[in-house]
């Protein structure tokens, strides 16, 4: 069997462009949720944050480090780490597991 290098040049950049956008992925414009509804972060664009905590509202700011977040409310820092199917992972007992509503 015989591959053209064409194919083998289309295989290779189609493969850069899926690690690419793995890697490209950002919460920017993002809400992510607690299951129970507990916590809800909508990340906006200049790197603020709308954060409520049960009945709790705050207004934060983030920054992205490659899958790593720091979210910082308040002059805490909570470090969030985003997960292989997209959602995010913070400290147990403040934040949780979110997942990607919009």
């Amino acid at each position: 069997m015989t591959v053209s290098m064409r194919t083998v040049w289309a295989a290779t950049a189609a493969l850069v462009c899926l690690v690419l956008a793995g890697c490209g992925s950002s919460v920017k414009g993002h809400t992510y949720a607690a299951p129970d509804g507990s916590v809800t972060i909508q990340f906006q664009s200049g790197g603020t944050a709308n954060v409520t905590m049960g009945a709790i509202p705050a207004t934060c700011t983030y920054t992205e480090s490659g899958k790593q977040v720091n979210l910082t409310c308040g002059g805490q820092t909570e470090i969030l780490t985003v997960a292989g199917d997209g959602s995010l992972d913070g400290p147990q007992e403040t934040i949780g597991h979110l997942t990607k509503v919009k």
